[in-house]
């Protein structure tokens, strides 16, 4: 679902009419991504009715996220983002925020359920399934936009959400901790010491374990950082392909098929990388040519309307793309602790996600102020500052933190 707000909303956008300012603009809608962190402890030891007690606490959260999330696709369907902008924003926002609660409890689940040796495996899995979803969302939406009205391409993509809940019924139920920070409030003597403990359990815990890891500040710099360059130029990806007069099947075909195919080979490299080199080698690799691969976006200014040329620019990023996302996130996930990783997991990604939203919502700006070759170029060295954090991370070896199990909380 984040992927449709950088693909099919901006495409959306682009072909009714809006600017590239405000399309730039409309990358605050993700906001959610960068602040889930702030949820993250209610969805990470609150129980629902009836429903924890039958599918246990991760599975019921997945299920009452992806019912938001398909109700909020609906709605965006319905908004008319030309003559109501703010409306077509809130829907937006709405999806973001359903589907970045369905990460932080998906992400839980997936560490959580995972043997640590099959952490690299369940993170290869994450990226294809992604990747299979912007498959759906991005080439599909974009190819039928040509022949259907958005609305039920929204409506079919919400239904298709639905379809995804027998997954998660058919799916293992994890481990429940011995004692979360929902129990631990029931057996306080009163509601001000039973706020206290729920809070210390479910908030403050999982922050304190993980500062005491090696390097934090440095880490959380580095989950920021990592990204920025390729989230710049991805943000105005689809605008870049409309202006020099790519179609939407012609999008679809060679940005979106051909893209998620080469992200998932890519994803498959990453993870034998991974397994024969180790994180920091892979994440080094996946960065640097992630960054030079954005130099081919400046060429294909140059090219104009060329597919083939297209094809090998979108191939080429989309593969080293798949490569350092494969090693970017078995290295989050390696550094959760077992009855905390939703909470901590969310914080990692939240900095990530903030390089996508905040601190790349100026690209429209940045595009609308020079041409597309300086644009692309500066997209590479805006790369080079989470590079250098990985080298210095690298250098100071502070590694990946095995998981373990929470220390008991206060009885």
């Amino acid at each position: 679902s984040e992927g449709y707000k950088r693909q099919t909303l901006s495409y959306w956008l682009s072909r009714v009419g809006v600017d590239k300012t405000a399309i730039g603009l409309f990358a605050l809608v993700g906001l959610p991504y960068s602040l889930k962190f702030a949820w993250a402890p209610l969805v990470d030891q609150l129980s629902l009715p009836v429903l924890t007690r039958r599918l246990g606490r991760r599975r019921s959260w997945i299920l009452v996220t992806q019912a938001g999330l398909a109700a909020a696709i609906l709605a965006m369907g319905a908004a008319d983002p030309a003559a109501r902008p703010l409306a077509t924003a809130a829907a937006a926002l709405a999806v973001a925020f359903f589907s970045a609660s369905q990460d932080i409890v998906i992400d839980a689940y997936r560490i959580e359920v995972l043997a640590e040796h099959e952490q690299g495996a369940g993170a290869g899995a994450t990226q294809l399934g992604y990747r299979i979803g912007l498959l759906v969302a991005g080439a599909g939406a974009l190819a039928l936009s040509d022949f259907i009205d958005w609305f039920w391409i929204f409506a079919m993509l919400a239904g298709l959400v639905v379809l995804s809940m027998a997954a998660v019924l058919a799916a293992p139920r994890p481990p429940e901790p011995a004692l979360t920070a929902e129990d631990a409030a029931r057996r306080a003597p009163d509601l001000p010491a039973a706020l206290a403990a729920w809070l210390k359990g479910a908030v403050v815990a999982p922050f304190a374990d993980f500062m005491r890891r090696p390097q934090w500040p440095l880490i959380l710099a580095f989950a920021l950082l990592y990204k920025f360059g390729d989230a710049i130029g991805g943000t105005m990806a689809t605008p870049f392909y409309v202006e020099i007069g790519f179609t939407g099947v012609e999008v679809a075909g060679v940005t979106k098929v051909m893209g998620v195919a080469a992200t998932m080979a890519g994803t498959l490299v990453g993870g034998a990388v991974v397994a024969r080199y180790g994180l920091f080698l892979a994440l080094l690799a996946g960065g640097v040519l992630q960054a030079a691969t954005n130099l081919l976006y400046a060429a294909q200014a140059v090219m104009g309307h060329d597919l083939g040329f297209l094809a090998l620019t979108i191939g080429a990023d989309n593969f080293t793309g798949g490569l350092g996302s494969a090693a970017f996130v078995a290295y989050l996930s390696s550094l959760c602790t077992t009855g905390f990783s939703g909470t901590q997991y969310a914080l990692l990604t939240s900095f990530m996600a903030l390089g996508r939203t905040v601190l790349s919502s100026g690209s429209g700006w940045l595009a609308d102020h020079m041409d597309w070759i300086s644009f692309f170029a500066l997209t590479t060295l805006l790369a080079l500052p989470g590079l250098l954090l990985l080298i210095l991370l690298m250098r100071r070896r502070p590694g990946a933190v095995a998981r373990s199990e929470p220390a008991p909380l206060a009885r």
